[in-house]
């Protein structure tokens, strides 16, 4: 039996907490990450049932670190990385022989390598598998409504980070233009370059999202931002949106204003075997981010490695977790947006609403 664990936080001081514990809900926010930073990490659940298309099963645990995003973004980086090797301890003592970290416990610090020297097991960010699932699930998505990748323009936001980086890059092989957005011109000049060495993609960068992705067919976005920066008056009738950040990057009123365009959460994977995960995180059964199935993947494997840290991926580690992954029996779950599951026919009510926008105008 494969052994693993996932570190998880709450991404605010109430909504997710209150999944465990109901009370929270009540309490000011201020209040609940008060209380929060004199929480050790904890187990929250056991994995169970996880059996690869090898033959080969796996269990694991689900271990808490007791942040917010908010505070992992403002609290001093020593402080946080030590909340997170602390969960890292937690799920070595468990008895995984590698640790996932899910959301911001990724990005901290330097992306896990501090992390990974300090316990005595793998140590992996799963942001190899959200890049390859992220840009399958765009790539599928846009033909059916109606865009066509060959002909079409793509924008990713975040695209000096380490996600969003690699996305950009194996984008331009996919499309003949791409705009790439993040705060800071110096490092996106320096992503422009590295992409106009290895694809014939036409590069624009912006510094402002509404500019970069208002006239984009396909977009991506990938940042760290703590509250929304895509909104409903950004994006292109009919576009499709590909949100891989948590918290998400595409503000809620887009669900409700814009009929018109399709916005998808990336990396909703299926996990093979008869999965319980012993605790909701807002996904249907036997269905998880793609960052916990890199982890859970590479124990399938006997993988017990680092496999991907820092604030780089390469296009070699994308690949190789793509073929681990698809070994193994992990898939892209469908579609779903803003939790909730995306069937052909509602694909076909944007596509078809988009199509009227644009003959109206």
């Amino acid at each position: 039996m494969e052994k693993f664990a996932f570190i998880m936080h709450p991404l605010d001081a109430r909504g997710d907490i209150s999944r465990k514990y109901p009370f929270v809900r009540h309490l000011p926010e201020g209040l609940v990450e008060w209380g929060l930073k004199f929480k050790g990490p904890m187990a929250i659940s056991h994995i169970t049932g996880i059996k690869s298309l090898t033959g080969m099963e796996a269990e694991g645990w689900f271990v808490g670190c007791p942040l917010t995003a908010r505070q992992m973004m403002t609290l001093p980086a020593d402080y946080v990385v030590s909340k997170i090797i602390d969960a890292a301890r937690t799920a070595q003592e468990s008895g995984a022989g590698i640790v996932g970290l899910g959301a911001y416990t990724s990005i901290a610090g330097d992306g896990g390598i501090t992390v990974a020297k300090n316990v005595d097991i793998a140590v992996t960010t799963g942001n190899s598998y959200t890049i390859a699932t992220a840009i399958e699930g765009a790539l599928k998505a846009a033909p059916m409504m109606g865009i066509e990748p060959s002909q079409a323009k793509a924008a990713v936001v975040g695209a000096a980070g380490s996600i969003g980086r690699t996305c950009a890059r194996i984008l331009a092989k996919r499309v003949p233009e791409l705009n790439i957005v993040d705060l800071q011109l110096e490092p996106l000049n320096k992503v422009a370059e590295e992409i106009a060495s290895e694809s014939a993609a036409a590069v624009k960068v912006f510094t402002e999202v509404h500019e970069g992705i208002k006239d984009a067919d396909i977009v991506a976005t990938a940042t760290s931002a703590v509250t929304a920066i895509i909104h409903p008056a950004d994006i292109k009738s009919g576009a499709v949106v590909c949100d891989v950040a948590r918290p998400r990057d595409v503000s809620n009123k887009v669900a409700k204003e814009r009929n018109d365009v399709l916005v998808i959460d990336g990396g909703v994977i299926a996990v093979p075997g008869d999965v319980d995960f012993g605790f909701n995180f807002g996904f249907p059964p036997k269905m998880a981010y793609a960052c916990m199935s890199e982890t859970i993947s590479l124990a399938l494997e006997g993988r017990y490695e680092s496999f991907t840290l820092g604030k780089t991926v390469s296009i070699e580690q994308v690949d190789e977790i793509s073929a681990i992954a698809a070994k193994h029996g992990f898939k892209l779950a469908g579609f779903r947006s803003f939790e909730r599951a995306v069937t052909q026919e509602h694909i076909e009510r944007i596509r078809n609403n988009a199509r009227r926008r644009i003959l109206v105008k």
